[in-house]
C-alpha cells in the first residue's frame, strides 16, 4: 500500500519527518484526514489544534500545532506551523499551570485576545501529551 511522506516543520526546526499511513489535522474549515492517493489540498490550520500521524506498527505521532498550513500534493504532506510541539515534548505541569493562569483571568474578567490564545495552546498542548482537558 502506498505511504504519505510528511514533514512537520516550524520556524525554529524540523518537528518530525518520514512515512504514515495517515494524517489528521483540524483546519479552520474543520477536521481533515489525509490518507494515500488524497487529492491535493491546501488548508490553514486552527490556532490551539492537535495534529495526529498515523504510522503503521508504530504509535500516533501526536503533536500541538498553532497556526499554519497544511499542504497535500502527490502523496505528501507538509505541515508548515507557526508554533509546533511533539506531545511527547511537553512539559505537562507548565501546560498545566499556564491554563489555569488563563483560566482564572478570563475568571477576574480580564479575557482578552492574548489570554484566550495562552488558553487555546496550553490546552493543545495537554491533549498532545494525552492528558485529559
Amino acid at each position: 500500500m502506498a505511504k504519505l511522506r510528511v514533514g512537520v516543520v516550524s520556524p525554529e526546526r524540523e518537528i518530525w519527518s518520514g512515512e504514515a499511513d495517515m494524517v489528521i489535522a483540524k483546519t479552520v474549515d474543520g477536521e481533515i484526514g489525509i490518507m494515500p492517493e488524497h487529492a491535493p489540498v491546501l488548508g490553514v490550520l486552527v490556532e490551539g489544534g492537535v495534529l495526529r500521524v498515523k504510522r503503521g506498527g508504530e504509535s500516533d505521532l501526536v503533536a500541538a500545532v498553532h497556526g499554519g498550513f497544511i499542504s497535500v500534493a502527490n502523496n505528501d504532506v507538509s505541515i508548515l506551523a507557526e508554533a509546533a510541539e511533539l506531545g511527547s515534548e511537553v512539559d505537562v505541569a507548565a501546560a498545566r499551570d499556564a491554563l489555569q493562569r488563563a483560566q482564572a483571568s478570563i475568571e477576574a474578567g480580564q479575557e482578552d485576545a492574548d489570554i484566550r490564545l495562552a488558553a487555546k495552546r496550553a490546552r493543545a498542548r495537554l491533549r498532545a501529551a494525552g492528558e485529559e482537558v
